[in-house]
């Protein structure tokens, strides 16, 4: 008979510690796994591989924070078609980033000289997202930033 395990002790008045499990992406991320049989983006499933809430996720696609609320509005196709562009290029990046979570900080973060300092995520934003593929796609074949 095993013994059983300790409680561990938090100051009075706090609720018990928890953990919360979030499933971050290890090694490469596949946009199918992120999709159902139809083909529509799971945006619970790409908020928690990504280990961001409905509302981040949204303001990283460009999106209302309160669009992933609804599934009438989560299935719209302004909101699928931001996701999948933002997982395209994620997608594509996270090889030389050196994987997901990279390639989404990449994402969100640097700055493209090729496109005056703005970072993927404000092209995605600006309806830009096939010339940063094209760019993407540019680097990917051997050539220059």
């Amino acid at each position: 008979m095993e013994p059983a395990p300790k409680k561990i002790a938090t100051p009075k008045g706090l609720p018990p510690a928890r953990k919360v499990a979030r499933s971050r992406p290890q090694g490469r991320l596949s946009i199918a796994s992120l999709m159902d049989e139809r083909g529509t983006v799971k945006v619970d499933d790409v908020a928690d591989a990504f280990a961001m809430s409905k509302a981040q996720l949204a303001e990283t696609a460009g999106l209302a924070r309160e669009v992933f609320q609804k599934a009438s509005r989560r299935g719209g196709p302004k909101a699928q078609t931001r996701v999948r562009e933002m997982l395209e290029i994620i997608s594509l990046v996270q090889g030389w980033a050196g994987g997901p979570a990279q390639a989404m900080a990449w994402y969100r973060a640097e700055p493209i000289p090729a496109f005056g300092g703005r970072t993927a995520e404000a092209l995605v934003k600006s309806g830009q997202a096939g010339a940063v593929r094209d760019y993407v796609d540019h680097l990917a074949t051997g050539g220059y930033a």
